[in-house]
Formats: C-alpha cells, sequence, structure tokens
C-alpha cells in the first residue's frame, strides 16, 4: 500500500471518469427515447461521440504536451461538464449530437491524460496491482453508475446534474492530493497503413468490435426497452453484458499465449455469433434469458478487442508496439462511429430482433475474415512472440503501456 498510496488521488479520479461516462451513455439513450427521439436519431448522437472520441485520441499528445497534465484535464473536465449541463438545457437532436462530439473528444483527452499521469508514476513492482485495482474501478464504477438511473429517473435535469457534478468533483484528488508534475508524454505515431500491414486480422477485428460493442453500449439500452424491461431491469442488462466482459478475458488471454491465438480469436467469434443468435431469435422478451445471455454475450464479444490486439503484437517488430497501439485503438474508433448508427437503423424499421441479429451478423463476417487469414500465412510461435495478451480496456493508447512492463520500445 505504500507503493500504491501516491496512486490513489489518479485511481479515484479514473473511477469518477469512468462511472460518469457509463453513466452517460445509457441515460442518453434512454432519455432520448423518452424524449420521442427515433433509434437512428439516438444511433447519430452515439456516433458523434466516436467521432470526437477518435480526434480527441489524436490530439491529445499534442495538447499534453504543449500545457501539461493539470491544464489539460482541467480544461476538459470543464468542457465535458458544460456539454452535459447543455444537453439537460436545451432537449434538441442537433445539439445533443454537437454536446456528445464535444464530449468525445473532452473524454478521449481526460482518460489519456489520467492513464498517462499513471504511468509516469507506476513502477514495475507495483504495475500489476495497479492495474488490478484499475480494472476493478472500471468494473465497479461503471455497474454502480447504471444503477443511478432507476433511483434518479428519467425525466428532469437531475441526471445530467449528477454527471457534470462528477466530472467537476473528478478535479479534487488529482488538485489536492497530487502535487506531481509528470513529464510530458512522447508523440505518438499514427500511421494506420503500417498497422493494416503488421497485422490485417487485428485491424478487422478491433472494427468489428467497434461496430458490434459501441452499438451495445450505445443501443442497447433501447432494445431492453422495447422488449419491455423496467428501467431498473434495464440498468441490469447493462451491467451483465458488461460484468460478462471480465469472466473470460484471462482465461482466453491464457490459451492465447500458448496457442495459435488466431484460433482462440476464431472460437471467442463463434460464441459471440451463437449468443447474439440466440438473443435475438430465442430469448424473446423474457427477461431473464435476456440477463443472462447478454452475459454470456458479453464474455465471449468483449475479450475480442484484447485478443486481436495481441496478436498484432506477435507480428510487431522491435519500435512499433506503441504504433500498433494506436492503431488499432483509432480504427476501434471508426467501427464504433458507424456500428451504432446501423444498428439504431436496423431496430428502428425492423424491430429489436434485428439488433443482435446485426452484432451476429457483423461477427460472421469477421469469422470469415479470421479463417482467410489463417491460411494466409503461419503463427507466430509462443516461444517467438515479443508480448504477451493483455486485457485492455479502450480508453487511450497509454491504458496498453500500464497494462504490462514496458516494450523496449515503449521504454525509450
Amino acid at each position: 500500500m505504500n507503493h500504491l498510496r501516491p496512486l490513489i488521488p489518479l485511481l479515484v479520479t479514473a473511477g469518477i471518469l469512468i462511472g460518469g461516462n457509463g453513466l452517460q451513455g445509457t441515460y442518453i439513450a434512454l432519455r432520448g427515447s423518452a424524449e420521442g427521439f427515433s433509434p437512428s436519431v439516438i444511433g447519430m448522437i452515439g456516433a458523434g461521440y466516436s467521432v470526437g472520441f477518435a480526434i480527441g485520441c489524436i490530439y491529445v499528445t499534442r495538447l499534453l504536451r504543449a500545457i501539461g497534465h493539470i491544464r489539460t484535464f482541467s480544461a476538459m473536465a470543464a468542457i465535458t461538464a458544460s456539454a452535459s449541463l447543455g444537453m439537460s438545457m436545451i432537449v434538441d437532436p442537433a445539439v445533443w449530437f454537437a454536446m456528445r462530439f464535444l464530449i468525445g473528444i473532452a473524454v478521449a483527452s481526460l482518460f489519456a491524460t489520467v492513464e498517462s499521469w499513471i504511468n509516469a508514476k507506476v513502477t514495475n513492482a507495483n504495475r500489476a496491482r495497479t492495474l488490478s485495482i484499475y480494472r476493478l474501478v472500471d468494473l465497479s464504477s461503471v455497474t454502480i453508475a447504471q444503477y443511478i438511473i432507476p433511483v434518479a429517473g428519467i425525466e428532469g435535469p437531475l441526471v445530467f446534474n449528477i454527471i457534470a457534478i462528477a466530472l467537476t468533483l473528478s478535479l479534487v484528488p488529482i488538485s489536492l492530493a497530487d502535487r506531481s508534475s509528470p513529464a510530458p508524454p512522447e508523440k505518438i505515431a499514427f500511421d494506420l497503413k503500417a498497422v493494416w500491414r503488421i497485422s490485417p486480422l487485428a485491424v478487422v477485428g478491433v472494427i468489428s468490435v467497434g461496430l458490434s460493442m459501441a452499438a451495445f453500449r450505445n443501443i442497447g439500452p433501447i432494445y431492453a426497452e422495447e422488449i419491455g424491461m423496467s428501467i431498473t431491469s434495464i440498468a441490469t442488462f447493462m451491467s451483465a453484458g458488461i460484468i460478462g466482459g471480465v469472466v473470460l478475458q484471462y482465461p482466453l488471454g491464457i490459451y492465447s499465449d500458448r496457442l495459435d491465438r488466431r484460433r482462440v480469436i476464431l472460437w471467442t467469434t463463434i460464441g459471440s455469433i451463437i449468443t447474439g443468435a440466440y438473443l435475438s431469435f430465442g430469448a424473446g422478451t423474457n427477461e431473464t434469458a435476456n440477463i443472462v445471455s447478454v452475459f454470456l454475450f458479453g464474455a465471449f464479444s468483449m475479450p475480442l478487442y484484447s485478443l486481436c490486439s495481441a496478436h498484432g503484437n506477435d507480428y510487431a517488430k522491435e519500435g512499433e508496439h506503441a504504433l500498433v497501439s494506436a492503431g488499432l485503438l483509432f480504427y476501434w474508433s471508426v467501427g464504433a462511429t458507424i456500428g451504432p448508427l446501423l444498428a439504431s437503423i436496423l431496430l428502428e424499421y425492423y424491430g429489436p430482433r434485428a439488433f443482435f441479429a446485426y452484432t451476429s451478423f457483423i461477427f460472421a463476417g469477421f469469422l470469415v475474415f479470421t479463417i482467410r487469414r489463417m491460411g494466409a500465412r503461419p503463427p507466430v510461435p509462443p516461444s517467438e512472440r515479443s508480448s504477451r495478451f493483455r486485457a485492455l480496456l479502450r480508453t487511450s493508447a497509454y491504458f496498453n503501456r500500464l497494462a504490462g512492463p514496458p516494450d523496449k520500445d515503449e521504454r525509450e
């Protein structure tokens, strides 16, 4: 604990950010539906956030190098809180799209700032413990945040006010308890062609995850609402999918380190297809069946990003691991921009059954691509791999460095 104590303010701040961001995604879908927005409009608003997030990923390093961590964090927290309050004041799809776009830029910058800061303070002696606590903070804050909605209700400005207060309070721990001034982070290189050259399978995989799982986070509450779930049940439904994503992360990762990683990706994708198909055609309106099935859907689907990232790093040469991390995060955000819009249009015109049929279709396409790539080149033997599986959050490129001992190219 003596080693971890200096990191506590940053971890508390991260928890507030993660919880507030997770709460807002679910709430906007439900509040938009209550205000009469069509699913496709709600999907467009979700896409606005992802576009902003992608832009934030690209430019945040320049901002950190220009004005430092604390100023970047303060400015972006103020923008996010103000945009949240703006959404409560003006209930209009165009305004909400613009505000979510700004929030996407700011949230990407906030996560990058906190994770760069943590990475600057962590040591190899406490890295594993810090990562475990960070993942616990992520899971618990997102899960707890979902249940604020049933307590506070959908109508009125209360939830937006709670989000704005949380974002403002996130400034307190690092302002009062952390006096450090981390050195500006190194520039993150973006070379999307190089990442594709290194691993087409990893690129297509993370895009598929963005297309499907961003749709789940943004449109999943609308699916649950349309099959007749209560607000409390919707919170449980979303939490089940998120918690499920943790269950198989490490078992799948361990097996992927020992085997041809593409085989693990293959079977995990098949699991995603089957559970999505059951949600679409088997679970119907049965609440228990939907919650159990979405737990399994999350267990298979959410680890795919980390598995694809590990596969991409298997083929990366020395000096290319940071490039792969940043590039895959950007490719994921491209899928996350398109996914909510496509899924919402299908749900609007064909009903809730179409939602998980859409995710199964996306994963089926990825399955075919995986099989083709398995015949295109041999796997990297486990003894020759330069990195191991890391359970990654899709928050910033700096999380990849926090998730394991730095590679040589990441230390330089």
